[in-house]
């Protein structure tokens, strides 16, 4: 198994933070990369598709990740899941939540 490249730090995206110093944040290609890695080893799923990222207060990143839970046959029958995970300014997993479950074939109303 070989080991996760290191998180790439922005050069020129530095943030103060209220005490007057100065914070580098993770890109979020890298907050992805991490991400998802992470979230595969600790759950054992392969990450099918990120559908949202949104950066946080603290450097860090939420990632809307989706998987497939159970593969079913026909394919649009199959249950698939988002889950949350939050990634620190450091690309640390730091909080995995599933947020909801649908199947393949249901659209959003």
């Amino acid at each position: 198994m070989t080991e996760s490249p290191q998180p790439f730090l922005a050069q020129s995206n530095n943030v103060p933070e209220s005490s007057g110093k100065s914070v580098s944040r993770l890109r979020a290609v890298d907050a992805i990369r991490e991400a998802t890695a992470q979230f595969g080893v600790v759950t054992g799923m392969t990450p099918h598709a990120v559908t949202g990222v949104r950066t946080r207060a603290d450097g860090g990143w939420s990632v809307l990740v989706d998987v497939v839970e159970l593969a079913r046959i026909p394919d649009s029958t199959s249950v698939l899941a988002t889950y949350r995970v939050d990634v620190d300014a450091a690309g640390e997993l730091t909080a995995c939540e599933r947020l909801r479950r649908f199947t393949r074939g249901t659209t959003d109303s």
